[in-house]
């Protein structure tokens, strides 16, 4: 499906549109939602409930990842016909690497069952990272960024949506390829977090791996159809913040012995049951989603990344206005080298998960 959205619908320079965005998010919703129906019919209720539970936490996690992307595209000044590119390929390697992750997870915990107790306790510590987020994020500080720009040649000019260019007689990366590299490694970051949050759910790679894919099929529509008014969606990083440490809990609470017909009880020890953990997921991210709309922002602000080849971006702010995001100087310093190492400049960011990159 990914391969026939990019052949069919987006083989051009393209700014997708609100409504096509909408009804691409449908489709990859409805694909889930299909998927999850056969999984009723073949394996039954229980997995099934997995299933959607695991979908839920992945979606909402993938939503927080967009405030990243948006801050990523607005540091490296990608037009918004050239994102979709950029997150299609990402969507690819974000796959390739959940696949690594889930395998690792699984055998870890199979094969140490005290690992349990360790991803537990890493998901509460997350919880309250994402809750505090007040850290800022300055991607020139990404290791593989600083690696690659010693190493590779890369340039400021767009060539199409072309990854490398020729310049001068010799191959270079263009800004696109030097924003995948960004986008990639802050996934591989955003995985940690939420392979363990799934295991925390359910032990089968099957449903854990079905799961991950069905969610991130969708983050590229979706990140179209919310860029815009990402700052409605405050409240969020303190929802992801209660699910994790939620899913932390109920692992660390497999570690407590019980007796009887107690509830939460199973096999002599704390287990949540499946629908409860459905409901606290489903709750949460519902309250989540309608404080977010009714309460208005305090003294936050996201990053847009601007359509225009300009060297300043505008930081949207609930005040309005906006602020430089990089050296306010570089506009009247003339033009800009043809070859440049990825993010010269240090700009301040808002960070969200990505703070480990």
């Amino acid at each position: 499906m990914l391969l026939v959205d990019l052949r069919f619908f987006h083989s051009e320079e393209h700014d997708p549109t609100v409504k096509e965005s909408g009804a691409w998010v449908g489709v990859w919703v409805a694909m889930a939602v299909i998927f999850g129906i056969i999984l009723a019919v073949w394996q039954g209720a229980t997995t099934t409930a997995e299933y959607f539970a695991g979908y839920l936490i992945e979606y909402s996690l993938s939503v927080d990842n967009m405030f990243v992307f948006v801050v990523i595209f607005s540091y490296f000044k990608i037009p918004r016909s050239y994102q979709h590119q950029v997150l299609f390929y990402g969507i690819l390697g974000a796959m390739v690497f959940r696949g690594i992750f889930i395998a690792v997870g699984v055998a870890l915990i199979r094969n140490f069952e005290w690992m349990l107790y360790i991803f537990g306790a890493f998901l509460v510590f997350s919880s309250y990272r994402i809750a505090r987020g007040t850290e800022e994020i300055h991607p020139e500080d990404n290791p593989v960024l600083k690696f690659f720009s010693k190493r590779f040649r890369s340039t400021t000019r767009f060539d199409g949506q072309k990854l490398f260019t020729i310049e001068d007689g010799k191959r270079v990366a263009t800004p696109l390829f030097v924003t995948l590299l960004f986008v990639e490694t802050t996934d591989i970051v955003f995985a940690v977090d939420s392979i363990p949050a799934i295991l925390a759910i359910t032990p089968d790679p099957f449903i854990i791996l079905t799961s991950n894919v069905f969610a991130i099929l969708g983050l590229r529509a979706l990140y179209f159809l919310l860029a815009g008014v990402m700052d409605r969606f405050h409240l969020l990083k303190y929802g992801l913040a209660v699910i994790l440490a939620f899913v932390g809990l109920k692992m660390l609470a497999t570690a407590i012995p019980c007796g009887g017909e107690a509830f939460l009880c199973h096999e002599g020890h704390v287990a949540v049951p499946i629908w409860l953990s459905l409901t606290v997921i489903i709750t949460t991210l519902a309250v989540t989603a309608i404080l977010s709309l009714v309460l208005e922002p305090s003294g936050e602000h996201f990053v847009e990344a601007d359509d225009d080849d300009s060297d300043l971006a505008a930081s949207r702010t609930p005040g309005g206005g906006s602020v430089p995001l990089t050296d306010p100087g570089s506009a009247s310093d003339g033009p800009r080298p043809t070859e440049t190492a990825p993010g010269d400049a240090r700009p301040a960011r808002p960070r969200s998960r990505a703070e480990d990159v």
